[in-house]
């Protein structure tokens, strides 16, 4: 009798370790009768709540102002330069505070040389920039007007928490293991609240365009391809949004008809999101698999991709629908297109090259502008050139001299590459300096070359 009534106890113990402890709070969504109610807990409402972390302080946006822009004052600034400086300044402020903390500006920066693109993190943040400006320009459907910044996913750390890799399928070389193929499946992850349910359904639906409605117009057995185990990839990836938002089902669904559109509006919001997350998957994030090195990709050599856990992290409104995105200007517009480079003057004796905001390389058209000044050199072998290297006024003085320095260096190095001998290759102060007198002027980032 007594050991009858302990495994009774037990027994009511774990039936009710799966049900919420009362009180409870409950938000009709639809008809009574339909069972579209969302069920929440405050206790644990108000535990996500505490677990939020504090936003660190920046200080109020500048007031705007007239005069030069970032890009006029600063090098190689590609993304926020339509700022003004004092805004730009306090920005990057806020972005070192969100992402790397701890590092500081040297986790994206060479120390010393701000305008330096040989890192890496620089590289990948510049380009996650732009995609934040896509998102809050561009997919307002999706994060209305709160919008989202680099808090919104990093917390404060160089690498978001929540990020996925495509799944490689396990290898069992064992012989007579009896372990076969598992078919993508029956690997308990959280990412899908540990169900028997394929642990990959983001590669398929938040990477590539496969529908996501498991649902045909004909009956078996035809050519309906809708079967069990498609509607279980579907599952997995609704597992994960309702893990994801810390809601359950009917918070997007009519219960009536889970197929209709005649439910609450957020499933609309969440269509818009999907197919958010897919843009920044493969036009933002997939491309950049060459840029990182080797230990930052997953086992099948890919970069670390976004879902909905990533921004949500398990509440419907990430960082409990704090708008953060109005109070930095740099991450709601799309930054103001930056003037093309003038052609390259190519003449059998003179040529003159331009080159990008910042940078020494020469790019596109400007690198075929020596072709037929070499083949001068080439027939002409007593002809020496002179190469004279120029900037813009925005910057410092001495940083934008070495920069000069360094373009007419890359022509040298161009002219020496093309078979010209180094000894008819000279350098030279430039003469004047007419085109260097206002702000970022393409036509001042260029190196003149004159054959004699």
């Amino acid at each position: 009798m007594m050991r009858r009534t302990l495994f009774t106890l037990l027994g009511l113990a774990a039936l009710l370790s799966a049900c919420e402890r009362p009180p409870v709070q409950s938000t009709q969504t639809g008809y009574r009768g339909t069972g579209m109610v969302q069920v929440d807990n405050p206790r644990s409402l108000a535990k996500a709540k505490a677990a939020l972390p504090a936003i660190p302080d920046v200080g109020p946006p500048s007031a705007p102002a007239d005069g030069p822009r970032a890009r006029d004052v600063y090098q190689n600034v590609k993304v926020l330069g339509d700022l003004s400086p004092v805004e730009f300044n306090r920005q990057m402020l806020a972005f070192q505070q969100w992402v790397a903390p701890t590092q500081g500006c040297p986790y994206c920066h060479v120390d010393g040389n701000f305008a330096d693109d040989s890192k890496y993190t620089k590289v990948v943040a510049r380009r996650m920039l732009e995609m934040t400006r896509n998102i809050n320009s561009r997919w307002t459907t999706h994060v209305a007007q709160t919008g989202v910044t680099c808090y919104t996913c990093h917390r404060g750390k160089p690498v978001p928490d929540n990020v996925w890799f495509t799944a490689v399928a396990p290898k069992n070389n064992r012989v007579g293991s009896g372990m076969g193929d598992d078919a993508g499946q029956n690997r308990a992850v959280p990412s899908i609240a540990w169900a028997s349910l394929p642990y990959d359904p983001f590669t398929p639906f938040l990477l590539q365009d496969e529908p996501i409605r498991a649902q045909t117009g004909t009956a078996l057995p035809t050519d309906n391809r809708m079967s069990i185990k498609q509607a279980e990839w579907t599952y997995s990836l609704m597992n994960h949004m309702s893990v994801a938002l810390g809601v359950n089902c009917t918070f997007c669904h009519n219960t009536q008809s889970f197929q209709s559109w005649q439910g609450p509006a957020q499933r609309v919001t969440a269509w818009h999101g999907i197919r958010m997350v897919r843009e920044m998957n493969k036009d933002y994030l997939t491309p950049l698999a060459a840029t990182f090195p080797p230990q930052r990709l997953g086992p099948a050599g890919d970069v670390a991709k976004v879902f909905c856990q990533t921004c949500h992290q398990g509440v419907n409104k990430p960082l409990g629908g704090l708008a953060m995105a109005k109070d930095f200007e740099g991450l709601v517009k799309v930054a103001a297109a930056v003037p093309a480079l003038p052609a390259p003057l190519a003449e059998d004796r003179r040529s003159v090259l331009y080159f990008d905001v910042g940078s020494a390389v020469l790019k596109g058209e400007q690198a075929k502008g020596l072709e037929l000044l070499v083949a001068t050199m080439a027939a002409e072998r007593r002809v020496v050139a002179t190469i004279s290297g120029y900037h813009s006024a925005a910057g410092t003085l001495t940083a934008n001299q070495e920069l000069a320095k360094k373009r007419a260096f890359t022509v040298r190095d161009a002219l020496i590459g093309a078979g010209i001998a180094q000894e008819r290759v000279r350098l030279e102060k430039p003469r004047q300096t007419e085109a260097n007198v206002a702000g970022e002027d393409p036509v001042a980032r260029r190196v003149e070359i004159t054959v004699r």
